[in-house]
């Protein structure tokens, strides 16, 4: 067989704490899956601490490519990039608060296959604050209801997806919304989704750039335009 070749990529935003480990840990994990791989990271305009820790990270680890946003894009944006970024057959992203094991990237290789085009993880226990995993709930049922979507976990950010994916969907949210726009698109354009529960862990360091009141009013007001556009801009499937 030939080795499964993946992109990989971090949207970083003041991960400063987290980042160089999880570095460190995914190429120990590719190499142990004997992998075709790279590494980049989105730096989504990050304040001095992390930009120091990642001019260490390109002298230290002169492989791993830093892809540097000048201002802040925001998630979508920085996902964005990511993705456009890529090279292999395969893209797997996570965040960079290390909220997930980069090590369980073995659970969705396992999984991927001709038959596959995106291995999508799903929390098996979310560690978190009490009103986050509130909301994070009500949020997931709002979106595979008013979507139709039918997924366990529509925000785990923990996938393996084919990079052929996005030469039939074009992605434009810049905010959190653009999980809920991937795997809606990805839903509409009939790509064939299989899913696997992975562990999620209590943040180390820093704190959610969501879950603040002007930002949660924003990401409604969003939501309400994708919506709008689904059902009577045209769709977010393929063109008829």
């Amino acid at each position: 067989m030939s080795r499964l070749s993946v992109s990989v990529f971090f949207p970083c935003y003041n991960d400063w704490g987290s980042m160089g480990s999880m570095l460190l840990l995914t190429k120990r994990t590719c190499e142990s899956l004997e992998l075709d791989y790279d590494i980049t990271v989105i730096d989504d305009g990050s304040q001095q601490h992390t930009l120091d820790l990642l001019e260490e990270v390109e002298k230290v680890l002169p492989d791993v490519r830093i892809v540097r946003h000048a201002k802040n894009r925001g998630y979508g944006g920085a996902l964005r990039s990511g993705f456009s970024e890529a090279t292999k057959d395969w893209i797997f992203y996570t965040d960079g608060d290390a909220q997930y094991d980069v090590r369980e990237l073995s659970v969705l290789v396992e999984h991927a296959s001709d038959e596959v085009d995106i291995v999508q993880g799903y929390k098996i226990r979310r560690h978190d604050p009490l009103h986050r995993i509130v909301i994070g709930r009500m949020y997931h049922h709002l979106i595979n209801t008013i979507f139709g979507l039918k997924l366990r976990d529509i925000d785990c950010d923990f996938r393996l997806i084919r990079r052929s994916i996005f030469d039939e969907i074009t992605l434009e949210s810049d905010s959190g919304v653009i999980c809920c726009e991937l795997m809606t698109r990805i839903r509409r354009h009939g790509f064939r989704i299989v899913e696997v529960p992975v562990h999620h862990y209590h943040r180390a360091h820093g704190k959610s750039q969501f879950f603040n009141f002007p930002r949660l009013a924003s990401v409604a007001i969003q939501l309400a335009g994708l919506w709008w556009k689904d059902r009577f801009g045209g769709g977010l499937g393929p063109k008829k």
